[in-house]
């Protein structure tokens, strides 16, 4: 298929050296717990082993943090984010979309989302079927994806998002076995699915390396985008560490934009360019669940980042550290924001990424 793009600006301008500014963020899951409370709630039958029914993990969150509207409208799930969003202004907007999504659709468009990655271990929940509607629900919308397609060669086809007077984003979604992700979920020839990695090896670098060459102009910052590892867990493997440096030393990457941890894990500047090795969850139904609370899975963070499109290095980064509560992005309390920068300090310290927390609640990463 042909590239998928954010259509280009329809005057020619000269390009500048203005660094590309992206928000990226880990997970956001607007189905199960967050459907029901939308306009147009589905049928809320679940098919997975311990909760059967949607609205649990609404009751379990409200036993948690208190009542939470119904028919809420499409933006109040995103709080406080719209108005960093609005604040910073980004040029491209970058989510990880972890479900099935059809009516309640909405709810991504009132965030303005240039582009959603699909390689990840929930949008098949549903079956092929929930798999073509979202694609469909996509187009509608005029949205476009990377990670996952009808055929094969739909799910390795990048995102060309045009950033006026700067250059483009490529972005390439994929996904890894570690994080879960069942085998016969990889799109083939004949078979709808996502971009799944066979391993993390240098064969597999070289496979995305040829990708990215095929389609990278000038001025373009690569990102991949990759679904890996354990949902819990600060530990970063060796394996995962080299695929991550091979596609940034041999494979023509820029940024590393991982997720699948519920909780946010450390980062690397490698070369000059970003490794985000763990989001974390950004927007999910989770705040009801007990276990693993040690790992602080409610605290996550909105990364703002400028690429210098000539390099791909990194020019900056900053981090807004934020918390669910009542199905809602909201701005962390300062206690939490310290707990997120001690975290980063202690994660990035193997690789000499450095946080600081800012008068104003964002945490900024030196190197």
């Amino acid at each position: 298929p042909a590239l998928r793009s954010r259509p280009a600006p329809t005057d020619s301008v000269p390009a500048r050296s203005d660094p590309v500014s992206l928000f990226m963020c880990g997970d956001v899951m607007t189905g199960r717990g967050i459907d029901q409370i939308l306009p147009h709630p589905g049928h809320p039958r679940l098919f997975e082993p311990y909760v059967k029914d949607a609205r649990e993990y609404v009751r379990l969150a409200e036993m948690r943090h208190g009542a939470i509207p119904r028919k809420a409208e499409f933006p109040y799930i995103w709080g406080d984010a719209l108005d960093e969003l609005s604040r910073v202004r980004p040029d491209v907007r970058l989510i990880n979309l972890e479900t099935a999504v059809t009516s309640n659709f909405p709810c991504i468009t009132a965030a303005r989302i240039d582009c959603c990655t699909l390689a990840n271990n929930h949008v098949l929940d549903w079956g092929i079927r929930g798999l073509a509607e979202t694609l469909a629900t996509l187009e509608q919308a005029g949205i476009p994806w990377a990670g996952a397609g009808r055929g094969v060669a739909e799910a390795e086809a990048p995102v060309a998002l045009h950033v006026r007077e700067k250059g483009r984003v490529l972005v390439f979604g994929m996904g890894a076995r570690s994080s879960g992700i069942p085998r016969d979920w990889a799109a083939t020839g004949t078979r709808p699915g996502i971009k799944l990695l066979s391993d993390l090896s240098p064969t597999a670098v070289e496979h995305v390396g040829e990708a990215v060459a095929q389609h990278k102009q000038d001025r373009d910052v690569v990102v991949a985008s990759i679904h890996w590892g354990a949902n819990w867990g600060y530990d970063v493997s060796a394996v995962e560490e080299a695929f991550a440096h091979g596609l940034i030393d041999h494979a023509g990457v820029d940024v590393v934009h991982g997720h699948s941890s519920h909780h946010v894990k450390g980062l690397e500047i490698y070369e000059g360019k970003l490794i985000l090795y763990g989001c974390g969850d950004l927007l999910t139904d989770y705040e009801g669940i007990g276990g693993h609370e040690s790992f602080r899975g409610d605290v996550g963070a909105m990364y703002f980042a400028s690429v210098d499109p000539r390099s791909g290095k990194l020019v900056e980064l900053h981090l807004v550290p934020t918390r669910m509560k009542g199905f809602r992005v909201t701005r962390a309390p300062e206690q939490d924001a310290s707990w997120l920068r001690d975290l980063l300090e202690r994660e990035g310290a193997r690789w000499g990424a450095r946080a600081d927390l800012r008068p104003n609640g964002t945490v900024a990463i030196g190197w």
